[in-house]
Order: C-alpha cells, then sequence, then structure tokens
C-alpha cells in the first residue's frame, strides 16, 4: 500500500521571482520603520524634553482672550421685611387683642387695648391735683387784683391829701405875707404839706412793690400748674398709649400673648410686617467683605425674571466667617413699578451682587490653576506640551480672572489643579 503526498501540488519557482519578492518584503518593512521612527520621534523628543506628564482627558484648557470682566458675588439672600416693628406694653395690666395673627391691618387701627387700673387711677389723681392748682392760681389773680386795687385807693387818697396840704400851704403863704398867721400857723401848714408828700411817695412805692410781690406769687403758682400739668399730660400720654394702634400698613405677625392675660410693661405683645418695604437679608464671605461698598448695584433673579438692587448696608462685625448685609430693589427711573410682587417673607432668593465691571480686558475662565499657582503661574499648551509660565493677575470674578502679564490673547492655558506637576517646567500630555 502506497501513501500519497502533495508533490503534485507544488509549482516550481524560478530562484530570480523569490529573490525579488523578498527584497519587496524588505524594502516594505524597511519603509515602515522609518515612517515609525519619524512620527514617534518628536513624540520622544517630548518626552525627554518633559518633567512630568499626565492624559489630556484629566486637564481643562481654555484660551486666552479679550472680553467684558464682570466681577461679581453670587449669594443666597433672605427676605425680610425692611420694617417690622414689635409693639411693647406700655404698662402692666390686662391685654385685650382686637386682631388675629396674619389678619391685614391698616396705619393707626387699634391692635389691643390694656386695662390698667393703677395707671388710669394715677392718672385721675393728677388731673384732680391739676384742677385744684389752677383754682389756686386763679384764686391768687383776684387776690391780686384786690390788693393792687387797695393800694391804689391807698395812692389815690395820698393824693387827695397831698392836693389838700398844697392848697393849705399857698393859703399859708398869703396870709403870712400879710401878716394875718403867726410864724408857728406858717410852718404848720408847711409841715402838713411835706407830710402829705412823704406818706403819697411812700404809698406809690408800697403799691409798686406789693404789685411785683403779687406778680412773682402769680408766677410761682403758673409755674406749679404748669409742672402738675406736665405730670398730667404725660400720665394721660401713657393710658392713651394702652390703645395699641399699627404704626405701618400691613400683616399681624405673630402673636406673643393670649387674650385677657395678664402682662407687664415692656413685654413683647405682637409684631406688624409692612409687606410694601421688602428687602434681602445676604450672608457675604469674608474673604468678600473688603471688596464691597455700600450702593453696588445687584440683581435678584425671582420666578426666572432678573431685578434691579443695591447694596445698602453692611455689617460692621464678621459671624461665622460671613458678613451680613441687606438689598433693597431698585427700579430703574423709567420703571418705577420693577418690584416682584408676591414675595413672602423669609423667602429664599438668589442675589448677584456686582462689585466692578471692567470692559475689554484680556482674561481666560477661572480655574484651580489660580490656587495651585497663587495666581502667578500657569502652563501654557503649545501642541502636546505644556510650558510653565510667570504670570500677573487682576481682578477675578466667579467665571473669570483678568491677566495683566505673562500671556497673549489666543494663549492657551491649563486651568485644572497643577499642582500634582510639582513645579516642572514642562509637562507632556498624553493622549
Amino acid at each position: 500500500m502506497s501513501i500519497a503526498d502533495t508533490s503534485g501540488q507544488d509549482t516550481l519557482l524560478s530562484p530570480a521571482a523569490s529573490s525579488r519578492r523578498r527584497t519587496i518584503w524588505i524594502v516594505a518593512v524597511v519603509a515602515l520603520l522609518i515612517l515609525a521612527l519619524v512620527v514617534a520621534l518628536p513624540a520622544i523628543s517630548n518626552w525627554q524634553q518633559s518633567e512630568a506628564s499626565v492624559p489630556r482627558d484629566r486637564l481643562r484648557i481654555a484660551t486666552v482672550s479679550y472680553g467684558d470682566l464682570i466681577r461679581d458675588l453670587s449669594v443666597e439672600g433672605r427676605v425680610v421685611a425692611a420694617v417690622s416693628p414689635r409693639i411693647y406694653s406700655p404698662a402692666q395690666g390686662t391685654i385685650d387683642l382686637h386682631v388675629d395673627a396674619g389678619e391685614q391691618v391698616t396705619q393707626g387701627q387699634v391692635l389691643a387695648t390694656i386695662d390698667s387700673p393703677l395707671l388710669t387711677n394715677e392718672l385721675q389723681q393728677e388731673q384732680s391735683q391739676y384742677e385744684a392748682l389752677n383754682v389756686a392760681l386763679e384764686r391768687q389773680r383776684i387776690q391780686a387784683k384786690k390788693q393792687m386795687l387797695e393800694d391804689q385807693k391807698a395812692i389815690d387818697l395820698a393824693n387827695v391829701t397831698l392836693l389838700a396840704a398844697d392848697r393849705e400851704k399857698r393859703r399859708a403863704d398869703k396870709a403870712y405875707e400879710t401878716r394875718a398867721i403867726s410864724n408857728i400857723d406858717y410852718e404848720k401848714a408847711q409841715d402838713d404839706l411835706n407830710n402829705a408828700q412823704l406818706v403819697h411817695e411812700h404809698a406809690v412805692q408800697d403799691a409798686a412793690l406789693n404789685k411785683e410781690s403779687l406778680l412773682f406769687e402769680i408766677e410761682a403758682k403758673e409755674h406749679e400748674a404748669n409742672r402738675q400739668q406736665l405730670r398730667y399730660s404725660d400720665l394721660k400720654r401713657q393710658v392713651d398709649a394702652l390703645t395699641l394702634r399699627s404704626p405701618v400698613t400691613g400683616i399681624v405677625g405673630n402673636l406673643a400673648v393670649e387674650q385677657k392675660n395678664q402682662v407687664t410693661k415692656n413685654q413683647i405683645l405682637l409684631s406688624v410686617v409692612d409687606l410694601t418695604e421688602l428687602e434681602l437679608e445676604v450672608a457675604i464671605p469674608e474673604s468678600y467683605a473688603d471688596d464691597l461698598g455700600i450702593g453696588m448695584p445687584a440683581e435678584v433673579r425671582f420666578n426666572n425674571s432678573l431685578y434691579a438692587a443695591k447694596l445698602i448696608s453692611i455689617s460692621p462685625e464678621i459671624e461665622n466667617n460671613q458678613v451680613t448685609g441687606r438689598v433693597r430693589f431698585a427700579p430703574p427711573e423709567d420703571d418705577p413699578d420693577a418690584i416682584p410682587v408676591g414675595l413672602r417673607q423669609n423667602q429664599r432668593l438668589t442675589t448677584r451682587i456686582l462689585m466692578e465691571n471692567k470692559p475689554n480686558v484680556l482674561m481666560v475662565q477661572r480655574g484651580q490653576f489660580l490656587d495651585s499657582g497663587a495666581g502667578r503661574i500657569a502652563y501654557r499648551v503649545d501642541g502636546d506640551m505644556a510650558h510653565r509660565v510667570a504670570i500677573q493677575t487682576g481682578a477675578r470674578s466667579l467665571s473669570s480672572v483678568e491677566i495683566v502679564d505673562g500671556l497673549a490673547p489666543d494663549d492657551q492655558i491649563i486651568i485644572s489643579g497643577t499642582s500634582a506637576f510639582d513645579g516642572a517646567q514642562s509637562v507632556l500630555i498624553t493622549q
């Protein structure tokens, strides 16, 4: 038995054809090697020059360009009432509430009354004392008029006596010239005239002093009555204050006491919220406190709409690494009614404070490279290499940072964290 082979299928090749095919294969392999070497040579050169390497998908790269840089701060604001007065008890007593929590009230509307028998009794006593002093003042005025009338009567009588003595003196002068009366009678007539003059002068002086004294007594009584009137007016004011009225138009807040309860002086009773004057209380990070100023414009987002506002106050103290500020709605002059409607107290709204607007500045997207290099180092991308360059940054916003020096427009830099580069001068970016 014989075994068949494949010798029948073989083809005899000539030595020249086999050598040509081998040469073709060798040339192809050499060409592929040369091509691979050309392609790999730059990569090998970059790898030799680089001090570190990082995959591209782990990096964030941004382009430096010109634009308008708006320094802003986005914070969460809590709606609070700009006017929300609290009502305190003016005296001790029993309260009678006339409104309920959440009820709409107008300015001047009676909210509650307090029954204070002690204060009411004091008012009645002071009123009685005031009326008594007024009666005493009127009595003093009448007595003064009577006394001045008596003094005037004495002056008039002294004047009559003076006129009679003067007449007798003139008669005595004529009689003495004709020697009709003695020297003693003549001297007596002269003494009577002098005496009448003295009595008249003293009557006039006594009347003037009495008038001055009476006016002084009246003035003292008036001061006493005025002092009592002040005490009476003050007590009347306190009694009138027992009727508690709303200082603003708004809504009654929470009631701090129950109906007909006993209250003490200066105890909180209730509050009234004026919903027409609403503001936003914002918590600002401590790091931005020095950059903020009163009057800075702001934007408040409510129901997918933006409303103009401004920063009106900044707290001087820091609590929990935050500074408290107040933002008030500031509609434009051409649209004074551009204020959100339907706000509720303690509602949370996003507020954007615009600290500065710098037009047409060289800037780049903000990233973690600012923290890694303290804003002085950046890695500029050139193909598959990133080279470390010194930069100088300026103003910063939430999304961008100003480039003052070190970079040019259209430069690309790594904006993600660069702390893993360990300060390398060149970094290879791998695919």
